[in-house]
């Protein structure tokens, strides 16, 4: 399936595996045939040629990470900006 659907990432390997589960290799081996006259159509080409909407895609949890150091750096632009901020307001140009 592979060689005549485009698949870019692993949502596009999601959709394409539900694809054929609900419509069938046939259908969908036929639709990429008739869409792909000018190369490999988008998984979600073929989706819409067959009139089908799929899930959304899985959305991979990341754990939350330490953003101190981040927040720390936003904070010292922060007091930089609001110092400049002060100068600029005591003496205009």
């Amino acid at each position: 399936m592979n060689q005549l659907i485009r698949i870019l990432n692993d949502g596009d390997r999601e959709t394409l595996a539900w694809l054929r589960k609900h419509v069938g290799d046939l259908r969908v081996t036929a639709a990429a045939r008739h869409l792909g006259s000018n190369g490999k159509p988008y998984v979600s080409a073929v989706c819409r040629y067959l009139g089908v909407r799929p899930p959304a895609p899985r959305q991979q949890s990341r754990p939350v990470e330490d953003c101190t150091v981040g927040d720390n750096y936003l904070a010292q632009i922060r007091q930089l900006l609001a110092q400049r901020n002060e100068a600029s307001l005591k003496h205009p140009r």
